[in-house]
């Protein structure tokens, strides 16, 4: 039975993940901060086979406990402060955990393999927000990197970490540059999920506005169950490499907005929407669209959900929630 540790396991992609390596056979054990995460309690309703380790990525000496109480064949660095307008507010704290936790992780697998160091397979949760002032589009995994954020420049130290690892360890690290990627299971912090959470609201007369930033921004977006499936495959290949995670497909928030309202039956959606400049960034990222040709050549991944269905599954999930009063 294949082992396998991940981070940030009560994440969205940590859930979705934990679900793909069980329905495969895997041991899968996860590591949280502390035991006052709320998620807990919820993993252990909705996937109770997962083990719970105790740790922190700011501390070393927790990860080498976490990697000899679990003894992983992959490692899976999901872990991060991944939400980008917080990223401004915090930047101290995004660097710390969302950098320096790659270091002090790929560090301790490097220490817990000792010679062997291709032992423990390494994946990290790189993003398209390194990309953030495009040079060029598509982007793929040879486009420079210009991030314009903090958490987009804190991604970009982790991904040039595992690089480094990768080349003078010899370590088996691979990097997936994952795009914009959502799901019924995202936080209502995120512009998909408070969208299709408004949304459900408004429609039962339980909310009477949405505010947003910028509407005219444009993302890749994809559905987290099958971007979870590319993370799997990079661990299965021989050599480690990196590779860009998307639908090569680009939507506004704009669109997002006015497939979602339709899901309800609301066309005329536009009085129900304002925008508020305190939610536009301090530097945007207007256009990212993903190349994944190199996925799909080599790891034979392609997404299977689209953009409509996306919207679909996330707005009739919260219609659900509001409906049961969750929400």
């Amino acid at each position: 039975m294949p082992r396998a540790l991940i981070t940030g396991i009560t994440g969205q992609d940590g859930y979705y993940l934990s679900k793909l390596l069980l329905s495969k056979g895997y041991e899968v054990f996860g590591l949280v901060r502390g035991q006052n995460n709320p998620k807990i309690d919820f993993l252990h309703a909705e996937l109770p086979e997962v083990k719970i380790l105790t740790g922190d990525l700011l501390d070393l000496s927790s990860l080498l406990r976490a990697l000899n109480a679990s003894k992983p064949d992959e490692v899976y660095n999901l872990g991060a402060i991944s939400f980008v307008a917080y990223s401004w507010e915090n930047a101290h704290l995004t660097t710390d955990v969302t950098a320096k936790g790659v270091l002090n992780m790929l560090e301790a697998i490097r220490l817990y393999a000792g010679e062997d160091a291709a032992k423990v397979r390494f994946y990290q949760a790189s993003s398209s927000e390194m990309f953030g002032k495009v040079q060029e589009i598509p982007q793929s995994e040879s486009t420079l990197l210009w991030p314009r954020s903090p958490y987009g420049v804190a991604k970009t130290f982790g991904h040039y970490m595992t690089i480094n690892y990768r080349e003078s360890y010899g370590m088996h690290a691979s990097s997936g540059i994952l795009f914009n990627h959502e799901s019924p299971m995202r936080g209502p912090e995120f512009v998909t999920r408070k969208i299709s959470l408004a949304v459900a609201r408004i429609a039962a007369g339980k909310q009477d506005k949405l505010v947003l930033g910028n509407l005219d921004a444009r993302r890749d977006w994809g559905f987290a169950g099958d971007y979870v499936d590319a993370m799997w495959r990079m661990l299965q290949q021989d050599e480690a490499d990196d590779y860009v995670v998307s639908t090569a497909e680009t939507h506004s928030v704009r669109e997002f907005v006015d497939l979602a309202f339709r899901r309800v039956g609301i066309e005329d959606w536009e009085h129900y929407v304002s925008q508020d400049p305190a939610f536009f960034r301090p530097a945007e990222v207007d256009v990212l669209i993903g190349d994944a040709t190199k996925a799909h050549e080599q790891l034979g991944w392609k997404p299977a959900v689209s953009f409509p269905e996306l919207v679909k599954m996330m707005v009739d999930a919260d219609v659900e929630r509001v409906a049961r009063g969750e929400v």
